[in-house]
């Protein structure tokens, strides 16, 4: 199988590559007209592509699926209006030329792969979360919603398409789980705030072969919760991991505190609750690898 993938040198671009080119599939990383061929991970080729204008290399052609995982750190600084306009665009921009790009092609992908994020559904305390559940009204609930809206745009090619609504990713390489242990390994780790929103996380292990899975399994369209089945709130997350690590969790962040150092993003990304079920991955039979999270962070930690 030929495989495209767009952010194929981030966090899960590199560990999908990785196993696809072990599975003895081909892997082909589009790399913008600015980044170097030679960058990035090792695995397949490297396909030259312009977000811009939508052209794509003639490398491209004949590619059974496509994974898009193009999209700019939400965690990685303040959300001025600059910093959202290229988080806007970095996804939504960038996904509708690729959509562009495969309405080109005489012989189109069966599938494309999206990422997307739960996020989609802003902030509903303990409301069980299924991908049938309406949108939310903030900032990521909106991006979403737009980055989804482009990718759908493919399914009048032809196209099957999948929405991988990736929640809280963890994983030793990075992504968010080192950043979380930081405070424990000073002893100063504790809950966010009240500590009673939930959390909806899920293993890279895990998030590699649901992908795979999505590619292959023709059963698997629109929506899908990528999320592990046992989502826990903050008070207990932060519990297992400072168990995990030996350390104590004695010293919680008060709200006021994380809206101060991050403002707008810490509601949306540390204070907000999601309690998400994977239920299209457990209508299709998905087996997880990690599904409970004292076990999952023994392996990581």
């Amino acid at each position: 199988m030929k495989v495209l993938i767009t952010g194929a040198s981030g966090l899960v671009g590199t560990a999908l590559g990785s196993a696809l080119a072990r599975a003895g599939h081909t892997v082909c990383r589009l790399v913008r007209p600015e980044s170097a061929a030679g960058e990035g991970p090792k695995e397949g080729f490297a396909v030259a592509w312009n977000p811009a204008t939508g052209e794509l290399g003639g490398a491209g052609v004949g590619a059974d699926a496509v994974v898009n995982l193009a999209g700019a750190s939400i965690a990685d600084g303040r959300w001025t209006a600059k910093r959202k306009a290229l988080l806007r665009s970095s996804r939504v921009d960038t996904t509708r030329a690729l959509v562009a790009a495969l309405a080109k092609m005489n012989a189109r992908p069966s599938v494309l792969v999206s990422a997307s994020a739960i996020g989609y559904y802003g902030n509903r305390g303990g409301e069980t979360l299924t991908e049938e559940s309406a949108a939310g009204s903030d900032f990521l609930a909106g991006l979403a919603r737009e980055w989804e809206g482009e990718a759908r745009k493919a399914e009048a090619l032809g196209i099957r398409v999948v929405l991988a609504r990736f929640g809280i990713i963890l994983a030793r390489e990075g992504g968010a789980l080192p950043k979380m242990m930081l405070p424990f390994k000073f002893g100063a780790g504790g809950k966010l705030s009240s500590g009673q929103q939930w959390m909806s996380w899920v293993t890279l292990e895990d998030v590699v072969g649901i992908l795979r899975l999505a590619i292959e399994n023709a059963s698997l369209r629109g929506a899908v919760n990528v999320v592990a089945p046992q989502p826990l709130q903050n008070a207990e997350f932060t519990y297992v991991l400072a168990k995990a690590m030996h350390r104590p969790a004695l010293f919680p962040a008060p709200a006021f505190a994380l809206r101060l150092a991050l403002g707008e993003m810490a509601d949306a990304l540390l204070l907000s609750s999601q309690r998400v079920a994977p239920r299209e991955l457990e209508k299709v039979g998905c087996r997880f690898l990690h599904s409970d999270l004292s076990t999952a962070l023994k392996n990581l930690v």
